[in-house]
């Protein structure tokens, strides 16, 4: 979210638009390894997966055979408890399968488990349970820490876990946290991704843990408000180096990925699994990627991150961009004192008092602003427009073949499909060509009446670009009834059944190779926009 302030760009350059500290505590001298089973109340046995069946180790991800194994429904969380009943976080965003996964857990609790679950489809329990430590001794660790340069909060906590992930399918993954004994039973989440080494002939999908940390609260500032409450005491870095207070400690996972990946591995297709900051460590990530799909909400990149994608895009890569706002905001990463890129820095406004950028580092504001404008427009073809809309999504090229199945006719709207914030196409930025506008739904944002646009386009390279243009898609995706109460934000069964069809299309396109060869674009902007990025027929009164 570009975040309460931000109404949305006025045009091209608008200014108004949108050393290595270890202390291991009692808890760490029972370091989790291969547990092979349960030595507590709490605790079920979790097989080991059989590196056979191409599902762990270094081998490439069975997508249909992992999916096959039994799922286990009892992966959500029943019982949160109070706030620091027990909490924790990751020395990693990711790893490969077999690297070490430190873990820094405190709990008011004597002691805990964790519950490693794998997510996907499985039948339509959504996870399966892929490891259980045994029971470890609890430890209450201090309160956040302040850094007061940049207001970022983090835990100067000790470890107090290792888990071996030898056996671990790449995906998706939360760890859950059970007290064990006391008077408070609570439980957290630990996300983590299992990564791929390779996404070479996969699909790569990308978790946006950047962007979760931008918006954690954790310690109580995050890269929109600080401990006052207000926009001026928000930090200008935040860091993995502590718990996400949001979704049990999910962070974005639940609402904006969760339902993408559920439904892609329900479809069986071939996949890869890695992060933003894996995207832009390693440029050779996506070599032979056929796809790279971003979630529902993927703000903050890296200038690397973007470069890295960009040219594996214009060597034929597809790109699926299933949210809005994405790619918007430029960071950089830096290490803390736990590891290497665990800080994500973004001054915005006041990019000139960054140290990097006054040691000539890129500065760390939005893409498409001064001092160094790059829209995120070349990239995704649409961009961000603004916060916040709650609209009906309009389809307007119901004979696109990425609409086929739907049943969806000229004009049928789906409530509240269209929010929180959105996307458009807007010729006074770079943008792609040709480019088809599949539905083109009319938005009034803080007054102003503007479109949010759902596209796709073809690229030189052959490459296939696809996106939704609005936040919401991915968590449509769940959504069934009648809609219209206040659960997922009205969203209904309609609404649902559309987002999953499109979907499956652009999935199945994008798995088998450059979609834009196999089908190209025919440009049908001059439809719905003027050369000056109005709304076509806005000048006559039309």
């Amino acid at each position: 979210m570009a975040g309460v302030d931000d109404t949305g760009p006025a045009g091209p350059g608008s200014r108004t638009g949108p050393g290595r500290r270890r202390v291991l505590g009692l808890a760490a001298a029972l370091a989790v390894t291969a547990s092979t089973g349960p030595t507590g109340p709490t605790a079920a046995a979790a097989p080991r997966p059989a590196a056979a069946a191409g599902s762990g180790g270094r081998g490439c991800l069975d997508v249909r055979a992992e999916n096959r194994r039994p799922g286990d429904a009892a992966w959500r969380i029943t019982r949160a408890g109070p706030a620091r009943a027990i909490e924790g976080f990751a020395d990693r965003a990711s790893v490969l399968p077999g690297e070490p996964l430190p873990l820094r857990v405190s709990t008011t609790a004597p002691a805990y488990t964790v519950s490693a679950y794998r997510m996907g489809w499985y039948g339509g329990t959504r996870a399966r349970l892929v490891w259980r430590s045994p029971v470890l001794p609890g430890l209450l660790q201090p309160q956040a820490r302040v850094d007061p340069a940049t207001r970022r909060t983090w835990a100067e906590w000790q470890r107090t876990a290792e888990a071996d992930t030898s056996g671990w399918p790449e995906g998706s993954y939360l760890l859950r946290l059970d007290t064990v004994g006391g008077s408070e039973r609570a439980q957290r989440y630990v996300p983590v991704t299992v990564r791929s080494a390779s996404a070479a002939g996969r699909m790569l999908l990308v978790n946006a843990v950047a962007t979760w940390q931008a918006y954690n609260r954790w310690g109580g500032a995050d890269l929109y408000k600080g401990t006052t409450g207000k926009k001026a005491s928000r930090s200008l870095a935040v860091g993995f180096d502590r718990p996400y207070q949001n979704a049990h400690g999910a962070g974005l996972f639940m609402t904006y990925e969760a339902p993408l990946v559920a439904l892609a591995e329900r479809l069986g297709l071939p996949l890869a699994y890695a992060t933003g900051i894996d995207v832009a460590r390693d440029r050779r990530l996506l070599c032979g990627a056929p796809a790279l799909l971003s979630p529902g909400h993927d703000e903050y990149w890296s200038p690397e991150q973007r470069l890295h994608t960009a040219a594996a895009r214009d060597a034929g890569m597809n790109l699926a961009v299933f949210g809005a706002n994405c790619c918007y905001r430029r960071v950089r990463f830096e290490d803390s004192a736990v590891g290497a890129d665990r800080i994500v820095v973004c001054y915005k406004d006041d990019y000139a008092l960054d140290p990097g950028f006054r040691r000539g580092l890129p500065p760390t504001n939005d893409f498409r602003r001064a001092p160094a404008p790059d829209p995120e427009s070349s990239l995704l073809g649409v961009i961000y427009d603004g916060y916040p809309v709650d609209a009906p999504y309009v389809v307007t090229h119901p004979g696109h073949w990425l609409l086929a199945g739907t049943g969806a006719g000229r004009g049928d709207a789906f409530a509240h499909l269209v929010g929180v914030e959105y996307d458009r196409v807007d010729l006074r930025y770079p943008t792609p060509r040709p480019i088809e506008v599949l539905a083109h739904s009319p938005v009034v944002c803080k007054g102003r009446h503007t479109y949010a646009d759902t596209v796709y386009a073809s690229l030189p390279s052959g490459a296939g670009l696809f996106a939704t243009g609005t936040m919401r898609w991915v968590e449509a995706l769940d959504a069934s009834g009648p809609g219209g109460g206040k659960a997922n934000h009205g969203l209904g069964g309609g609404a649902g059944a559309f987002t999953r069809t499109v979907t499956e299309n652009v999935l199945r396109a994008f798995a088998a190779g450059p979609a834009g060869r196999a089908r190209p674009a025919v440009d049908n902007v001059s439809l719905h926009y003027g050369a000056d990025g109005a709304p076509a027929g806005a000048a006559s009164g039309v």
